[in-house]
């Protein structure tokens, strides 16, 4: 059994304007390892990369799709890599949900 709650810091632009480089995230993951959590769509989901399952990435559940879920970022002008490029991502690859986000030094911004 694994501790159910999570903290990840987000690294990359691909889910602006809602999380910036540097935030952090409490994210709910499975007690288990191998059994699926409960997702809903519009959801922002932490997942393992499909074709690199040591990259965590940081997505929203765009849409359940058949085999799983397709994953989308806010920010794709930022180069962002998400189911447009490795397409639909199995349900046991995703690793938990946004429970909320916090920032660090950044002068009071919310």
């Amino acid at each position: 059994m694994r501790w159910p709650l999570w903290r990840i810091a987000v690294a990359e632009r691909s889910m602006e304007p809602a999380l910036h480089p540097g935030d952090w995230l409490v994210v709910r993951r499975t007690i288990a390892p191998g059994r699926t959590l409960r997702v809903r769509p519009g959801q922002v989901v932490v997942a393992r990369h499909p074709e690199r399952p040591d990259l965590l990435i940081i997505k929203r559940a765009a849409r359940r799709e058949p085999g799983g879920w397709w994953l989308a970022s806010d920010n794709p002008a930022a180069g962002a890599v998400d189911s447009r490029a490795f397409g639909v991502v199995p349900a046991s690859l995703i690793e938990g949900r946004l429970l909320w986000r916090y920032r660090r030094g950044r002068g009071g911004r919310p």
